[in-house]
Order: C-alpha cells, then sequence, then structure tokens
C-alpha cells in the first residue's frame, strides 16, 4: 500500500490540505503524518498497559534512529482489528520508512528529529498518566504531540522556500500556536472519547472554578457547570486560533498550495470550534462539521485563500455561525 492510500485512510480532512502543498512537501508531509500516527497508535492503545506502551514508543524511536530493525518493533505490536486505520499505518511501518528514505537528507532529519521529539513526549506523559492539573499542563501536552508538528511543518517549507526561509526565526513562535490551535480544538471534539478510555484533558483547575470534580464533569446533573468548563475552553481555542491566524497570513501568498495546506486545517478547526461552542452535545459525541461545509470550505479557500484581507472576513464568518 501507497503512502498516499495510507493517507487518505487515516484521515481524509487533513489528507484535502496535504495533498494541496508542492509535490516534494507533500511526499515529504505525508510521511511525516503517517509516521506520528504510528506514534498516536502506541500512545492511545487501548490494549496496552502503559509501561507496555511506553517501552514500545521507545522502540519506535530507536527504529527511527536506526538503532533497531523494524521488522522487530512489527513484532512486537499487538494484533489490532484491521479496521483500526492507525494499526494499519504501524503494520505498514516498513514501507513508510522506505518512503521517508528517498526523501532528500535534509528533509529526512527534519521529519525524524520532530518525530523522534514528539514519540519522547508521547512516552513522558503516557508514563506520567491523564493528570492534567492546570493550562501549563495541558499546554505542555499539546506541544509534545501537536507544537512540535507546528515546528516540523515550518522547517519543511523553509528547506522549500527563500522566503519562508528568511522569515523563519519570526514565524516560529506561531507555528507552536497553530499546532496547540488546532489540538485544544481536537482536546474540545474528542472530550468524550478521551473519557471512554480512561483520559481526561480539561484542566482540573478549570473543573475547580466551576466546583465540579471528574467524577460530575459528564454527569447531567451538572451540565450548567459542565458548559462553564467547555467555555473555558473554547475561549483558550479562540486565543491559539488567532495567532495561528496570523502564521497562514505571514506565509507567501504566491505559494498557494503551502498556504491551502495550512487553510485548510485552520478553517476546519475554527468551524468545528463554533459548532461546539457552548454545545452540551460534546459531552455525549464528537463535535463535527457537515461534509457540505467541508466542500464549502474547501471551495472558497481554493479561489480566494490568497488574500490576508478574505482570510480574516471568512475567520470571522466561520467563527460566528452555529450550526
Amino acid at each position: 500500500m501507497n503512502s498516499r492510500d495510507l493517507l487518505r485512510i487515516t484521515s481524509r480532512t487533513f489528507a484535502l490540505g496535504i495533498e494541496r502543498l508542492p509535490r516534494i512537501l507533500c511526499n515529504a508531509t505525508t510521511i511525516a503524518y503517517l509516521l506520528l500516527r504510528v506514534s498516536d497508535y502506541l500512545e492511545d492503545n487501548d490494549e496496552m498497559e502503559p509501561d507496555e506502551k511506553v517501552t514500545l514508543l521507545n522502540l519506535w524511536v530507536n527504529t527511527l534512529r536506526g538503532e533497531e530493525k523494524v521488522e522487530s518493533f512489527n513484532s512486537r505490536l499487538p494484533r489490532t482489528p484491521t479496521n483500526n486505520p492507525d494499526a494499519i499505518v504501524a503494520q505498514h511501518a516498513k514501507d513508510v520508512l522506505q518512503h521517508l528514505h528517498s526523501l532528500p537528507y535534509e528533509v529526512q532529519e527534519i521529519i525524524v528529529r520532530h518525530v523522534i521529539n514528539s514519540t519522547q513526549g508521547m512516552a513522558r506523559w503516557t508514563k506520567r498518566g491523564p493528570n492534567v492539573h492546570d493550562e501549563k499542563d495541558l499546554d505542555d501536552y499539546m506541544f509534545e504531540v501537536a507544537g512540535r508538528v507546528g515546528y516540523l511543518v515550518t522547517q519543511l517549507f523553509a528547506w522549500y522556500s527563500v522566503t519562508i526561509r528568511r522569515r523563519e526565526k519570526e514565524i516560529m513562535p506561531l507555528a507552536r500556536e497553530f499546532g496547540l490551535a488546532l489540538q485544544t480544538v481536537n482536546v474540545i471534539r474528542g472530550i468524550r472519547e478521551d473519557y471512554d478510555r480512561g483520559w481526561i484533558y480539561i484542566p482540573l483547575r478549570f473543573m475547580q472554578e466551576t466546583g465540579l470534580t471528574r467524577e460530575q464533569f459528564f454527569d447531567p446533573k451538572y451540565r450548567e457547570q459542565a458548559l462553564k468548563v467547555l467555555d473555558m475552553m473554547t475561549d483558550k481555542a479562540e486565543r491559539h486560533l488567532r495567532y495561528a491566524l496570523q502564521y497562514v497570513k505571514s506565509l507567501p501568498w504566491w505559494l498557494h498550495g503551502i498556504r491551502l495546506g495550512c487553510i485548510f486545517p485552520l478553517m476546519f478547526a475554527i468551524r468545528t470550534l463554533a459548532v461546539s461552542r457552548h454545545n452540551a452535545r460534546v459531552f455525549e459525541s464528537e463535535a463535527k462539521m457537515t461534509r457540505k461545509e467541508v466542500k464549502k470550505i474547501v471551495l472558497d479557500s481554493t479561489l480566494w485563500g490568497w488574500s490576508n484581507l478574505w482570510l480574516d472576513r471568512y475567520y470571522q464568518e466561520l467563527n460566528s455561525v452555529r450550526d
């Protein structure tokens, strides 16, 4: 199975943006995304104990470094139903690594360094356990799993474009915010699913401020307080998203493919946040956009995403309209 097929299996929405990147960046970002999905698979696996997850995450790091054979890594993977997209990617780790090694050396180095750092961060948090005490804790976790990804793609863009390379120091802090923005929305979107697997990424401090315990957070009797906590999370996401918008606007208008690769996930996140804001349904199931909304965002952004004035207006439009 080729890397493009694996990408589409794991995420159609991310594939929409990645596939708009210039060819070499598309290939590189696809490989980086798939390698990180292997790490995600190990971190999120419900069938393994934390110690086993940490062992396999470290083994995956050593495999990326070339210190362990990928066959040894694959032999240690748990048997998972073949309908699990991340499991499919993990089972094809050898193919993904082969694609990685076909990329220019500088690109390989950027990808491997950041994927290793992110995977080590996942291992640290897996060892620590599902205890997010305050916003600082949450930002630390989100940086490891998403902020580092912002660094990764920005360095790939800088490798490709002299203009972005000259602005790299200026936009790198915004790249971190871009990652935190997407991950904060992801936390909100997946509140119920994370709870069902034993994790609550909502800071305990947020709950304490409204007089809630973790046990009460999903109890319908405390829905009013829980919605206040949700408001704190959506306000936090909004702060990160405004920086993420600055990040996209800092990319050269004439590199339309690179901009679209960032605009799509940004606008999807903004729309998902609007759907989730003060919405009690997020405590029961995942908040999602409609397919019609996805198609409209893709079309509108393709036509007008080169314009920063349009981006400002579209951001407000998507952020203000509830479902």
